[in-house]
């Protein structure tokens, strides 16, 4: 006879914590976020400019202790200025942007630089599948917000598709890129 599982296994990482720890430690707070408006190697160029609030993992590569620990995904939410928004980069897993507040123009493109794009609204969302060359830019002339998750607890730091952006893509968190051996 099968018997019936009516409950998946706890995280070892939580096991002996009391529930009263585990939600304290699990449960962040918009308001105790620090905007971060130098949480990558592009955000300190005009036209790229977005401050990450991070909640969940850390894309940035950037020490924050107020995060809650990241499993198998990542989760923060960008606030974006007019005019303002990210390079073309890609990433080894997939990136999801979900717009809570304004309207972003997201893009793709293929190795060629063909781009298409297309306007997403509150509470549209786009996958940018891995690898796939994307990116988002506020052309309206407000703030917008949006939910970002990348598929990895631990991402790698963006591939960015500027060769002078990728050299210096470790600069915001005090590191240069270590060229790859032959």
């Amino acid at each position: 006879m099968n018997k019936l599982h009516v409950r998946d296994k706890i995280d070892p990482a939580v096991a002996s914590m009391p529930i009263e720890t585990i939600l304290k430690k699990y449960v962040a707070r918009f308001g105790e976020r620090k905007p971060d408006w130098h949480a990558f190697a592009d955000a300190a160029i005009d036209g790229w400019r977005r401050a990450q609030h991070r909640f969940i993992g850390n894309t940035s590569g950037k020490p924050d202790e107020n995060i809650i620990p990241a499993g198998n995904f990542t989760l923060s939410i960008m606030a974006v200025p007019p005019g303002q928004g990210n390079a073309a980069h890609t990433h080894e897993v997939e990136e999801v942007f979900f717009v809570l507040k304004g309207h972003l123009t997201v893009f793709m493109e293929d190795e060629s630089k063909r781009r298409v794009e297309t306007v997403l609204g509150p509470w549209d969302c786009v996958s940018c599948p891995a690898g796939v060359i994307h990116g988002y830019q506020n052309n309206t002339v407000e703030m917008v917000y949006l939910n970002v998750m990348v598929g990895k607890g631990k991402p790698d730091l963006m591939g960015y598709t500027d060769p002078e952006l990728c050299k210096r893509r470790r600069e915001h968190i005090g590191m240069t890129e270590k060229p790859k051996e032959a």
